[in-house]
């Protein structure tokens, strides 16, 4: 039977763990609230350095308070991974849950010190975000292209070390040759991966965005989408490919705009799917307090909510 602490990790990262060699570091004063697992030592959250192969591209703020509030009441249910860097430590898998640590100015974390090479630290760290914390579709390709790019890998072999089929890391790679607009739809989960698959379909990269668009203004499913993708041009699209490359990337870098400056004057995360007839603001919020603090600041009157 497998131990609760490999089962807790997933098959992949644990067998990477589990070849690594931990070695020796003189222990620390125990933390409050967060007893160190068996096989585990303290260290000083000081000493530890973020991954340069970290896959994921945002930490959410609310995100990161709510795990620290856990944290808190509940002890750490996991400890970080780390490898020796002379003096100090590089994080392998754990991030989120460091930096929770130095919001509540603990001084010391338990963690797994093992010795792993470049490679092997960008394997553990991506398996861990796909098999823990739910990286998003581009940021899952990001960390395939990683490995593919950044240490010379056939996808073959980065999917052996991720253990997903070549298959997958392939299409999930197949994302990243979409453009930058529609990647961000992707990544705010506007759009599917099913959808996706429909536009990468298109070779227009004009009629790409255009459509995706509409999908997402009309709530259009995969399937139709597919069948639009087939059909030839959508209503609306441009008749000039060279004209409408022109267009989009005009229209993209508009769009981009407006979002950076709605999300700084309202603290929160906005996306604006536009089409020249119509489009939608997307405000996302974190509980209550925080809708009470943006109806505050677009000037409408508060909700009486539950």
């Amino acid at each position: 039977m497998a131990s609760p602490q490999k089962s807790r990790l997933g098959r992949g990262l644990g067998a990477l763990i589990s070849a690594s060699k931990p070695t020796a570091a003189a222990p620390a004063a125990p933390v409050a609230h967060v007893p160190p697992a068996q096989g585990y030592q303290e260290i000083q959250v000081h000493l530890v350095e973020p991954s340069p192969y970290q896959a994921r591209r945002e930490i959410a703020a609310e995100q990161l308070a709510e795990l620290a509030e856990s944290i808190r009441s509940e002890g750490l249910l996991q400890p970080i991974v780390v490898r020796r860097q002379g003096e100090r430590y590089q994080l392998v898998a754990g991030e989120r849950r460091w930096r929770a640590f130095q919001l509540l100015n603990i001084r010391s974390i338990p963690a797994r010190i093992v010795e792993a090479s470049d490679a092997s630290a960008a394997s553990i760290g991506l398996i861990e975000n796909l098999q823990r914390e739910g990286l998003n579709p581009i940021e899952e390709a990001l960390g395939f292209a990683s490995l593919v790019r950044d240490f010379d890998l056939t996808q073959e072999t980065a999917a052996e070390r991720v253990g997903k089929s070549r298959a997958a890391v392939a299409n999930s790679l197949r994302l990243l040759s979409l453009d930058a607009e529609i990647q961000g739809y992707i990544a705010k989960s506007l759009l599917s991966v099913g959808h996706a698959k429909a536009l990468l379909a298109m070779e227009d990269p004009a009629r790409r965005t255009v459509l995706a668009r509409r999908v997402i203004e009309e709530g259009l499913s995969v399937r139709l989408t597919e069948r639009l993708g087939q059909a030839g041009r959508p209503a609306g699209a441009p008749r000039s490919p060279a004209r409408g490359r022109a267009l989009a990337a005009r229209d993209a870098a508009a769009v981009e705009s407006i979002q950076k400056r709605l999300t700084s004057h309202l603290g929160a995360r906005v996306a604006v799917i536009h089409t020249p007839r119509k489009g939608r603001i997307v405000i996302e919020y974190r509980g209550n307090d925080d809708l009470q603090r943006l109806l505050e600041k677009l000037g409408v009157e508060r909700a009486d909510l539950p």
